[in-house]
């Protein structure tokens, strides 16, 4: 627990405070929050978020070891100076790919600011993140406090078997890089007075990127970046205001952040919906993507949909004969951990490396997915893996001893297996409706 009038403890108790006032007035607006964006103590939280979340250096080579090196409390000092006293300017953030998980060959970028432009941007997340808080939806799940994946995919389940059998199954295409800068900066300036704030946010937008040694100029709120989340929701949270005021008759909207899906009762409000959801997208300037945007039909179980890597579908009770919505890992979802596993255990370099390494590496990667997916009806998938690892294991080991063809199964055996301490996904399902009490 965190000491009494510990930094922690104070920004807690600020955050309480403006989400308490956010909450109570919905039209009240906030002025000189740079003053508390620039507090000691809010600096130093931040910078114990960055800290804790690691990351790599950003433009200018600066590591967080460095920065421990030449003084994090003088580092927060010059920084608090620079934003009182707006000459505060942003870098450019370094521009990297990472693989889309389940799509092979296709890559999403990456911004990383360099560390103190983290700091700086986590600073105003921690204040700002309370006001917008007291205005977010209960069907917004994505990016937000003590909020998960989990909750969401209960709640698609719950209003599926309470009847909602028809999904308008959204894509945004290019969501974060569609966000309007003039639309983002006017929603939070609805809640937001201090225009020292809202040009401090107008630059971490602006500050572009660096791609290869050339600066880019980047459109909408490139990921990565602390504050990018938030941005995203209060964006968003446009568009889950707009469909209370206007459709909620029609059904159920579940976002989280990019992702969403509106859950209908009949195949004529879902067509609604779909129609209100394509111009309202146009009005926010976002677009849907015209293929991956559609209607489900869910009745009788012949379709379903993947949300959050989850496939949910209707399935049959060969016992009562009632439908009741399932979900399980979607393809995308074992596509992505097997190509994992085969990426620990194919190499030929690994060759030299005991198979303990191995094994302890799979495990990581085995537990960390099995925490997400258990959470589902997934033993026919998890069997599935479990199997697989255990060929790529036999398959590593017979490639170390220099044995060929398929007669290394009769060496890889239950035993063998067994004394590997190779973590098994079978057994370990939680099924939909424990979810809600442990989230």
């Amino acid at each position: 627990m965190a000491e009494a009038n510990s930094p922690f403890e104070n920004v807690r108790a600020l955050q309480r405070e403006l989400y308490v006032a956010a909450k109570r007035d919905r039209k009240r607006k906030f002025p000189a929050l740079l003053d508390r964006i620039a507090r000691p103590d809010v600096l130093r939280c931040a910078w114990e978020q960055v800290r804790r979340n690691r990351g790599t250096a950003g433009i200018d080579g600066e590591t967080l070891k460095a920065v421990m090196v030449y003084g994090v409390e003088r580092m927060l000092e010059e920084l608090r100076e620079r934003l009182l006293a707006g000459r505060y300017r942003p870098q450019a953030s370094r521009r990297v790919y990472i693989p889309k998980p389940g799509r092979p060959g296709e890559e999403r970028p990456l911004s990383i600011p360099v560390v103190r432009d983290r700091v700086a941007q986590t600073a105003a997340k921690l204040v700002l993140e309370p006001i917008f808080e007291a205005s977010f939806l209960p069907t917004s799940f994505g990016f937000r406090p003590k909020r998960s994946a989990l909750p969401a995919l209960e709640l698609i389940r719950k209003e599926i078997n309470q009847g909602a059998r028809w999904v308008v199954d959204l894509d945004f295409k290019d969501y974060f890089g569609s966000l309007d800068e003039a639309l983002m900066l006017g929603l939070v300036g609805r809640r937001v007075s201090d225009r020292r704030v809202i040009r401090l946010l107008r630059r971490w937008i602006r500050a572009g990127v660096m791609v290869e040694g050339v600066f880019t100029e980047t459109k909408g709120v490139p990921q990565g970046g602390p504050i990018s989340p938030l941005m995203s929701n209060i964006y968003g949270h446009a568009l889950d205001a707009l469909w209370v005021m206007e459709s909620s008759h029609l059904g159920t909207l579940v976002r989280y952040a990019d992702d969403a899906v509106v859950l209908c009762r009949s195949e004529a409000d879902a067509q609604q919906a779909l129609r209100w959801l394509q111009r309202t997208a146009q009005a926010l300037k976002l677009r849907l993507h015209p293929e991956k945007t559609r209607v489900v039909d869910l009745s009788g179980g012949a379709d379903g949909f993947d949300f959050l890597g989850f496939h949910n579908r209707l399935v049959k009770s060969w016992r009562t004969g009632r439908y009741s919505c399932q979900r399980w890992p979607s393809r995308k979802a074992m596509a992505g951990l097997r190509t994992k596993v085969k990426e620990i255990t194919a190499p030929r370099w690994r060759l030299k490396e005991s198979i303990g390494v191995i094994v302890s590496e799979l495990n990581r990667v085995l537990r960390g997915w099995c925490s997400y997916f258990r959470w589902g009806n997934s033993a026919r998938q998890f069997s599935w893996i479990d199997e697989y690892v255990r060929e790529r294991l036999a398959l590593f080991d017979s490639k170390k001893r220099g044995w060929h063809g398929r007669k290394w199964g009769r060496a890889h055996g239950h035993a063998w297996f067994g004394g590997l301490g190779i973590f098994t996904l079978s057994g370990t399902i939680r099924y939909p409706g424990a979810a809600t009490a442990t989230t």
